[in-house]
């Protein structure tokens, strides 16, 4: 981000991710139906929202407390497919995570910037919508051919925001080489991935094996970006993970007893 900002490297992410898919897949663009477009179209919109605002939150706020308020799309997806009382007892926990984090507890008030906690439960929002879609992409397309049109859609969405914030700045060899870094790691590999995933697994199971990303998040925050992790922040990211963990199993006895 410090070599080609927010939307640039959001921009470089996505690109570089299509052309490796769509190389990879070489989708066929005939014999889908006019729904079989919608969802791609809504899909390639969500991937490129979802990143934007996840990469403005994490410009702003840590690292761990960023994926932790973005894993509660996810939750509350896992919590409003079980329906049941007890999710309620989860919601709270991860709500009580979300104000821990906030800072208002103990005078701390501001401790993280309010813009950064905002575009962090945006991109959850977007969170959950990209899994129904990447569930609903993968019903409909053969292989990662969906995600891979999709990719394609969200990259030219995005990369006219990064070309009018990094202008040139993006055609540098070296951060073009780092961004194919991020574009292959995050985006082209765990998506497909995902996408897969979803072909097996329930929506709301597959959302509680995202609850270890804040962990995960907030050790690489602090071993790689030399980002503290307090203890209040240790708390709030473990009754996240906790209220994922209660969600989910909540839903696997509801699967058993029917």
């Amino acid at each position: 981000m410090p070599r080609a900002g927010v939307l640039g490297i959001v921009a470089l992410r996505l690109v570089l991710a299509a052309v490796v898919l769509l190389v990879a897949c070489r989708p066929a663009l005939r014999g889908h139906s006019r729904a079989d477009w919608g969802t791609v179209l809504v899909f390639g919109a969500v991937m490129a929202a979802m990143n934007s605002l996840f990469y403005e939150a994490v410009d702003r706020i840590p690292l761990g407390a960023g994926v932790t308020l973005e894993v509660l799309g996810p939750l509350s997806l896992s919590v409003i497919a079980s329906r049941r009382l007890l999710n309620v007892l989860w919601a709270g926990c991860a709500l009580a995570g979300v104000f821990l984090l906030s800072g208002l507890l103990g005078g701390g008030a501001g401790r993280l910037d309010p813009v950064g906690i905002a575009f962090g439960l945006g991109a959850a929002v977007l969170w959950a919508t990209y899994i129904l879609f990447s569930a609903r992409t993968g019903r409909r397309f053969p292989q990662a051919d969906g995600l891979a049109l999709a990719m394609g859609f969200g990259a030219v969405l995005v990369l006219p925001l990064g070309i009018a914030e990094s202008g040139a700045k993006l055609l540098v060899p070296s951060t073009v080489g780092l961004a194919f870094g991020v574009a292959v790691l995050s985006s082209a590999l765990p998506y497909t991935f995902e996408l897969l995933a979803l072909r097996r697994l329930p929506a709301a199971t597959f959302s509680v094996l995202m609850s270890l990303e804040p962990a995960i998040a907030a050790t690489a925050g602090f071993l790689i970006l030399g980002q503290a992790v307090t203890v209040l922040d240790a708390v709030a990211i473990a009754l996240v993970i906790g209220a994922s963990i209660g969600a989910v199993l909540t839903q696997f006895r509801t699967l058993g007893r029917g």
